[in-house]
């Protein structure tokens, strides 16, 4: 995987920007591999290539950001 890893508790609200928007945002999918380490997979990248696959992150502005949901959450 070549994105960044995501911070081992990223809901910490103790570090609310170590992911940025993606955090927040419906297209988000956090990958994890067999080695325990996470990754924040962007599932706009999969329709659009102006999105990067597993962003730098903390994303702290995205055109495509969309809050998640309530019940996503």
């Amino acid at each position: 995987m070549n994105g960044p890893a995501i911070p081992s508790n990223p809901s910490n609200p103790s570090n609310p920007s170590a992911v940025g928007l993606c955090e927040r945002c419906r297209h988000q999918q956090v990958v994890r591999n067999t080695r325990g380490s996470s990754f924040s997979l962007c599932r706009r990248s999969r329709a659009d290539e102006r999105y990067p696959r597993y962003p730098r992150l903390p994303v702290v502005s995205c055109p495509g950001y969309e809050p998640r949901a309530e019940q996503d959450a």
